[in-house]
């Protein structure tokens, strides 16, 4: 026997739809493990991915004032990540440093400081020199396409600023980085 519904049954029914919608809403999302500023890590062969378009690097979003720091991160990337024990710009860094590049010849009165880093395998002092070598890579590179040396001073860290504390794999590839900070001339 089919029952009809009242007036009340269907207000209460509707109240608690509400309710089950407004906490799905309100529900905390899972954040991601490390900061993600590009492309993760690859440890495998890298992609081809598409060249950087020509014209102005980009419009900042909400919020991030063209030439800024922010718009920087946001719209360029400041991060690209190296193979074990070398300090060769890998393929899928190069469109990172390309637009890094574009984006520095479009703000010429930033500098930045490119910031060399190694996961926790191997001496402290191995590990500072491969750093060092990764910094001078990316800057270097920089360079080549045009952007003036003394806008760029170079440090490593080896080790010792790691982004991801764990060990393993995951954590060691994040943690081969090369990253390009701004240190004067943003707006």
């Amino acid at each position: 026997m089919v029952r009809s519904l009242n007036g009340r049954t269907i207000v209460r029914l509707a109240l608690v739809g509400v309710a089950a919608a407004s906490l799905a809403a309100c529900a905390k999302k899972d954040k991601p493990a490390f900061p993600v500023t590009q492309a993760p890590p690859q440890t495998q062969a890298p992609q081809t991915q598409m060249p950087p378009t020509q014209g102005p690097v980009s419009q900042a979003p909400v919020g991030a004032l063209p030439g800024s720091a922010q718009d920087f991160i946001v719209n360029v990337g400041d991060r690209v990540y190296f193979d074990t024990d070398s300090h060769d710009v890998r393929a899928d860094a190069q469109p990172i440093l390309d637009a890094q590049s574009a984006w520095l010849r479009q703000y010429p009165a930033v500098n930045v400081r490119i910031e060399g880093n190694a996961d926790e395998r191997g001496t402290r002092e191995y590990n500072l020199a491969l750093g060092a070598r990764r910094a001078n890579a990316v800057r270097d590179y920089l360079v080549g396409r045009g952007i003036e040396s003394a806008r760029i001073a170079t440090i490593s860290f080896g080790k010792e600023q790691p982004l991801d504390a764990g060990s393993g794999e995951d954590a060691w590839a994040r943690n081969r980085n090369g990253h390009t900070a701004i240190v004067s001339g943003a707006r």
